[in-house]
């Protein structure tokens, strides 16, 4: 075998085009400053909902009826719609209610189908704020 020189590898492909690198670290830039611009609206979008709400507690009234106490906070004048679910101990859903909510605190009387151990607050929409909160 012979001791031959090792080849330089610019002289063996070629040399690369010099705008690919820089193509490449604009186009980088460019997309991270746009998934950073998306996340910022994503995340300040879904931080103030437009309406949001929380259970406050529960009382059982008989075996067929739950009082439930709810915080609601109403931003703007929003056309809400709040759900609460009562349960009974074996984790099924014994009754429901839908209510239109008043800023501040709501008393919500559900109507239960046998004794309820717990209630559960699904959350309030509008017809622009979809998920539950």
């Amino acid at each position: 075998m012979t001791d031959a020189p090792p080849a330089d590898l610019a002289d063996r492909y070629g040399r690369p085009d010099p705008w690919r690198r820089t193509a490449v670290i604009i186009g980088s830039g460019l997309v991270g400053v746009l998934g950073l611009g998306w996340l910022a609206w994503a995340t300040l979008f879904h931080a103030s909902p437009a309406v949001s709400s929380e259970l406050v507690g529960f009382v059982v009234v008989d075996d067929h009826a739950v009082t439930a106490r709810i915080d609601v906070v109403l931003r703007g004048s929003p056309d809400a719609t709040c759900q609460v679910r009562a349960i009974a101990a074996d984790h099924t859903v014994v009754g429901e209610a839908s209510f239109t909510p008043q800023a501040g605190r709501n008393e919500v009387d559900v109507r239960t189908e046998r004794r309820a151990s717990a209630v559960e607050n699904v959350g309030c929409t509008t017809p622009d704020q979809h998920r539950p909160r």
